[in-house]
């Protein structure tokens, strides 16, 4: 029996924040292991994974992963008024890393495997609730999103992705939202988590 080709390793970002699917991420570049790895996915078209940081830090020594993330494609480049090279990406699938290593540069990089989107699931009408709370939320602090449609709302997995990363929830929250695979269930414990930010 023929052996299996190795699956090419993914460079791994670990970030103190989570990317979501269709999210949206700005990023200052300036350590040579991370210039390096967006010359080389820029050249290749290819896509990075973001991860959660579990421990350590975003700059200095390679920081342990959380084990699903996010595929990061680069859509703009920019250089900052500070020097530095900044990017724009924009959340795709979400993967789990089955096994890390760390390059000699310092760079993570992680065997993963992709997961199925999710189905297109209608937002039910017990939720209509965090429609318009996600409509004040984009109004006040993600112009990005004004010119969704009106079927983005409706659509359970887009709403609760937008949720969870406009919200301020605490990290661990942030990465249960991402690693959660029901839509629904997103959303009900989306819902369940608001009184918590209703002033009194």
């Amino acid at each position: 029996m023929a052996a299996q080709p190795p699956r090419s390793a993914l460079p791994l970002f670990p970030l103190a924040t989570v990317l979501y699917p269709r999210g949206q991420l700005q990023l200052r570049i300036f350590e040579r292991r991370y210039l390096d790895m967006v010359r080389d996915c820029a050249r290749t078209g290819s896509s990075f994974g973001v991860c959660l940081i579990l421990q350590g830090q975003e700059v200095g020594a390679p920081a342990v992963p959380a084990a699903v993330g996010t595929l990061a494609r680069i859509t703009d480049f920019s250089n900052r008024e500070d020097g530095l090279l900044g990017i724009v990406a924009e959340g795709g699938g979400r993967f789990r890393v089955t096994r890390t290593r760390v390059r000699s540069d310092g760079l993570v990089t992680g065997e993963v495997e992709l997961w199925p989107e999710e189905a297109t699931q209608a937002v039910p009408v017990e939720f209509a609730l965090l429609q318009t709370i996600l409509e004040r939320l984009i109004e006040n602090m993600a112009p990005q999103w004004r010119h969704a449609s009106r079927s983005d709302y409706d659509d359970a997995t887009w709403l609760g992705f937008r949720l969870a990363e406009l919200l301020p929830l605490q990290t661990e929250e942030q990465q249960r939202m991402l690693e959660l695979t029901d839509p629904v269930r997103r959303l009900a414990e989306l819902r369940d988590i608001l009184p918590r930010f209703q002033k009194g």
